[in-house]
């Protein structure tokens, strides 16, 4: 059902792989855009990295390319379709907030979201999310990666003697 399954501490180092990858983009206060992006680069993270394209008045996202890992996550193919088509309307509320920051702030974001909207209340997305700007300045683009976690893998390691 869900093509990765990872420990926190992993999925951590591929956010910081990534965010590193997408910092050395950067120029100054200019944002990297799509183009800058060598797939060659990060490899190793493209099953789960995803392309998402801001759509304009109403403000929306739709997924431009998600990687073939993503399939077991979210049960089907996403490339090609908006949050709507994705998502339950408070799921697809949740990430039109936290993409809409992306845009807003034009920073990067990272947070956990459950799967309970999938019917895997026992697993969850941790994800991050880029901005990317083709003009260095507006957010037209969002480059995403999620890694998914079991909740026994996200409790404290210590175990009573």
């Amino acid at each position: 059902m869900v093509a990765q399954i990872g420990a926190p501490a992993a999925a951590a180092r591929a956010h910081e792989e990534l965010f590193a990858y997408w910092a050395s983009l950067r120029d100054g206060t200019l944002l990297p855009g799509r183009r800058q992006l060598d797939p060659g680069g990060i490899k190793r993270l493209l099953p789960t990295v995803s392309l998402i394209d801001v759509v304009r008045e109403p403000l929306d996202f739709r997924m431009r390319l998600a990687g073939t890992a993503l399939y077991g996550v979210y049960g089907r193919e996403i490339t090609g379709k908006r949050l709507s088509d994705i998502y339950n309307t408070a799921a697809a509320d949740y990430w039109r907030v936290e993409l809409g920051k992306v845009v807003a702030e034009r920073r990067p974001a990272v947070g956990v979201h459950s799967l309970a909207w999938r019917g895997a209340s026992h697993l969850s997305i941790l994800w991050l999310r880029l901005p990317l700007a083709s003009d260095g300045q507006d957010v037209d683009m969002i480059l995403g990666f999620d890694a998914v976690v079991g909740m026994s893998q996200m409790q404290s390691g210590i175990r009573a003697a």
